[in-house]
């Protein structure tokens, strides 16, 4: 598997209307007062936080199982938890060199995937940005050499490790989304240090939902497989991960390269993994939580999914 489409634009591209802000200090916690200066982000209570095995694109359309519990996650926002004011998805699908965030007011619904049916493509899900939010947000989440985030006033939008999951939850696309994109080149523990200051945007209504899979390995597919079967490392890595998630033992997450050729069965690119590190990062250890969609799509894909809060 080639490395994904998605070293995007600030990689491959002259991006002329995207920026850092400056700023000369390091700020490792969000501050209140930058947060009450959103009129936006009311204070709420506490948001969960989502880490969604996506799998495959064709999982967006309806008639599988995995739509189906995405329906039905939605469908709890608003009834047994409170409805989001704003989401901050962070996607396999959107790497970068830093980190970024999308500042547009209305983000393009991106099929960033080749050789599917007509109605995948035709798929669009309208939901707002919140530039207002986002300008806030990059000052206040430090990225290496204390840089604010980087504001993607124009190029990307919602790739389809996003909307896929996304749409089926919130289906009328009336919450605002900014997407937060990941640094492939930094070590797994930058990343779940930057998402450790994330943690307070949870109690401004902001639901962060993290998208990938604790396991991702195309190339050892079988197409026929039973979401029951799968690879010996397989499900030897995701019951690890699974295992540390349980036992509230986050901060071993980081250290997943140490497990060797299991890691690198699971993930000969990371890309997938990185996000669980956002959402672990965003809660606290002891906080509750719950596995769902614990299953596999082709023997080399789990779509392991969890909720903390």
């Amino acid at each position: 598997m080639p490395l994904l489409q998605a070293l995007t634009f600030a990689l491959h591209h002259d991006v002329t209307n995207v920026f850092f802000y400056e700023s000369p200090a390091m700020l490792t916690t969000l501050d209140a007062t930058t947060l009450d200066s959103i009129a936006s982000l009311k204070r709420s209570d506490r948001m969960p936080v989502l880490f969604l095995g996506h799998g495959s694109p064709m999982n967006a359309l309806p008639g599988n199982p995995y739509f189906e519990s995405w329906q039905t996650l939605g469908s709890d926002f608003g009834r047994k938890m409170a409805r989001p004011q704003l989401i901050l998805c962070i996607s396999a699908h959107w790497l970068t060199d830093g980190w970024w965030l999308t500042a547009m007011k209305q983000p393009k619904t991106l099929h960033d995937f080749g050789d599917f049916p007509q109605e995948l493509f035709d798929q669009q899900y309208p939901a707002q940005g919140d530039p207002t939010a986002a300008g806030a947000i990059s000052l206040l989440v430090r990225q290496r050499s204390a840089k604010p985030l980087g504001l993607a006033a124009n190029e990307w939008g919602l790739d389809h490790g996003a909307w896929s999951v996304l749409k089926p939850m919130f289906p009328n696309a009336d919450i605002p989304v900014i997407q937060l994109s990941m640094d492939y080149g930094r070590a797994p523990d930058e990343h779940y240090a930057l998402a450790q200051q994330l943690k307070q945007l949870r109690d401004r209504g902001v639901l962060i939902v993290a998208s990938g899979n604790i396991v991702h390995n195309l190339r050892q597919m079988q197409r026929g497989a039973s979401g029951s079967q799968a690879y010996d490392w397989a499900l030897e890595f995701d019951q690890t991960i699974g295992g540390y998630v349980q036992q509230g033992n986050l901060a071993a997450l980081q250290k997943f390269q140490k497990l060797g050729t299991l890691a690198t069965m699971a993930h000969p690119t990371y890309e997938h993994y990185l996000p669980l590190l956002y959402a672990a990062g965003a809660v606290d250890a002891k906080e509750p939580m719950r596995f769902f969609n614990t299953s596999f799509q082709g023997g080399a894909i789990s779509m392991r999914s969890i909720m903390w809060g």
